[in-house]
């Protein structure tokens, strides 16, 4: 019996593995695509200084989408990330003044966790469906942050950190974004918590059954999403040195955009941080990209869209041809 729990456990593993080996290859080769084709159109593309800044741009997006992964793995999703972290960057902003920079950027963190835990909190013990909920809190939050800071701009004066480029000129905050895959990489592959995760986004009735504590599991996973939130927060005040009405305004969706373009299924069980990361640069890639050649910033807009559009029908035929097991 244990041999046969022990080839069955391996078996899908090892195929989950085989497929995503040429998608990943696919990913890269879009990838590629994009890098020969701009440097092409643009000699300005291919130059250290316009990779910084690419890397620069995505931070905050890759800081979300690695969340983001894990509850999307888990078959959760999380909307509110884009209005959540505009809401965290403003507690800061407003804050700041009077209590000071540590304390406010204390403060950021601890409104990031709440959101997190109002979220799981909703979703796994008042089971109100995730998109419903985090779309609710979306609406929520960009309406607070509109009602509070008056759609006035506060600016954050000697609070730069984010942008010192203390290494081959590239910037903290690029730092902190790698420090942060690398630490969801680890926490995805290599924890009981991660491949807790894989199995609830798989299949939550055979997870209980198991033993796993399906709602405490996700319930973490959306504290860890209103973690990223706040860090992601801290990093645009300290980017943009001011916090405005718009802050965070439309972040949830290139979110979402990478993280299915990445590999992960809508269904859950299936998805790496890996794959999000390729994702998010082939749409920092193109926006960066489509910049350059002076296109305007409503075709950028286009483009994304058409991305997530294409990533979602993308996702679809990848469970269409698995058998519709995902």
């Amino acid at each position: 019996m244990s041999a046969q729990g022990s080839t069955a456990g391996t078996a899908p593993s090892t195929a989950a593995g085989r497929r995503r080996l040429p998608e990943s290859a696919s990913l890269i080769g879009v990838l590629a695509l994009e890098l020969v084709a701009f440097s092409v159109m643009s000699p300005y593309f291919l130059t250290w200084s316009n990779l910084v800044d690419i890397l620069t741009a995505v931070s905050i997006v890759g800081v979300l989408a690695c969340a983001g992964t894990l509850l999307m793995v888990a078959g959760q999703f999380d909307l509110s990330v884009g209005s959540g972290m505009g809401f965290t960057a403003l507690m800061l902003a407003m804050t700041a003044p009077s209590i000071g920079i540590g304390p406010a950027v204390l403060l950021a963190v601890a409104v990031g966790l709440l959101i997190g835990a109002i979220n799981g909190f909703i979703v796994t013990v008042l089971r109100v469906n995730a998109l419903i909920t985090t779309l609710g809190m979306l609406t929520l939050l960009r309406g607070l942050h509109l009602v509070i800071g008056h759609n006035l701009e506060y600016p954050i004066p000697e609070f730069d950190w984010a942008v010192v480029r203390p290494v081959l000129d590239v910037p903290v905050a690029v730092g902190v974004f790698i420090v942060v895959a690398i630490l969801f990489v680890v926490l995805m592959q290599r924890t009981f918590y991660g491949r807790r995760m894989y199995a609830i986004g798989a299949n939550a009735v055979a997870a209980r059954l198991v033993g796993i504590r399906v709602n405490p599991a996700v319930f973490t996973a959306f504290v860890l999403s209103g973690a990223s939130m706040a860090l992601a927060g801290i990093i645009a005040a300290s980017q943009l040195g001011s916090v405005s009405g718009s802050t965070g305004t439309g972040l949830e969706f290139t979110v979402v955009t990478a993280i299915i373009l990445g590999g992960t299924s809508l269904t859950g069980g299936i998805g790496t941080v890996s794959g999000t990361l390729i994702g998010l640069l082939i749409v920092g890639v193109l926006q960066n990209g489509l910049n350059l050649l002076n296109l305007d910033s409503s075709w950028q807009q286009v483009a994304t869209g058409a991305l997530l559009i294409l990533a979602v029908a993308f996702d679809r035929l990848r469970r269409s041809g698995n058998g519709g097991a995902q």
